[in-house]
């Protein structure tokens, strides 16, 4: 059983930046593309950014893309979001993923296998 732990999130004022990690508890990390989704109340889950297996390929959800940016450290187990230019209506909680076997950007939430409990992130205007 993979267990994801994110990390980062809080309280910012619009215009602001935070960097969200994801620690995984696996061996073979760099075996798992990852990816990060968030939900606000009253809407579904929707992609944010994801990331191949390797870090060479990675791909953005159109209302943050220019604004966020994905990252991972495999020797750490770890995927990163920085995020800037933060907006109110980023206000969600912020989810990480991981999908074992595929070295390719993963988009829809139902082909992950493993998710974290998520961590808020709430911009004030």
């Amino acid at each position: 059983q993979v267990q994801l732990v994110e990390s980062g999130g809080g309280l910012v004022q619009a215009g602001g930046s935070l960097r969200l990690s994801c620690v995984a508890s696996v061996r073979t990390f760099d075996r798992y593309a990852a990816g990060w989704f968030r939900q606000a109340p009253g809407k579904e889950r929707e992609f944010v950014a994801g990331i191949d297996a390797s870090g060479e390929d990675t791909e953005y959800e159109d209302v943050m893309k220019g604004r966020v940016s994905i990252s991972r450290d495999n020797a750490k187990n770890t995927v990163y979001l920085q995020m800037h230019s933060l907006k109110p209506e980023d206000t969600a909680i912020y989810y990480c993923a991981v999908r074992e076997g595929l070295n390719m950007v993963v988009f829809e939430w139902s082909e992950y296998d493993y998710w974290g409990r998520g961590t808020q992130v709430t911009v004030s205007s």
